[in-house]
């Protein structure tokens, strides 16, 4: 007799988890990570738990966006300052790209209804995980 072969359940798992990705602004590492997950053929969502979504400014002072800013609007914002070649060293400019072609804008944690969706959600900092577990248990 032959054996069966378990692959094709291992398939259908993989397929029906749901992962959340969490950085502080939802730009950088929670955005790379969403990427691989999505060219790994996962559901993935990503977030940041920050009250703003900061970008780091040449003078020292970040410059900050409301969650609901597109990342082509930052990317604009960045082009009309006219700093494109200090964001563009540092690999900004990049990044905003990656992240237009993933999704419209940053998105909150907190303001997100249906965490109990995800079956795993993965924080890129302490400091993170700490904001998101105290935004779980507000939920209760």
């Amino acid at each position: 007799e032959e054996e069966e072969d378990d692959d094709d359940d291992d398939d259908e798992e993989k397929e029906e988890l749901k992962f959340a990705v969490v950085c502080s602004s939802n730009m950088n590492r929670s955005m790379e990570a969403h990427k691989q997950f999505k060219e790994k053929g996962l559901d993935v969502t990503s977030f940041g738990v920050g009250n703003k979504v900061r970008l780091p400014g040449p003078d020292g002072t970040p410059l900050s966006f409301e969650f609901d800013t597109t990342y082509a609007d930052m990317k604009n914002q960045i082009i009309e300052r006219g700093e494109i070649q200090w964001y563009r060293d540092r690999g900004l400019l990049d990044m905003l790209d990656r992240n237009v072609e993933i999704k419209e804008h940053p998105e909150r944690f907190q303001d997100f209804k249906d965490v109990a969706q995800f079956n795993i959600v993965f924080c890129f900092e302490e400091r993170v995980y700490d904001i998101l577990i105290k935004d779980l248990k507000s939920r209760e």
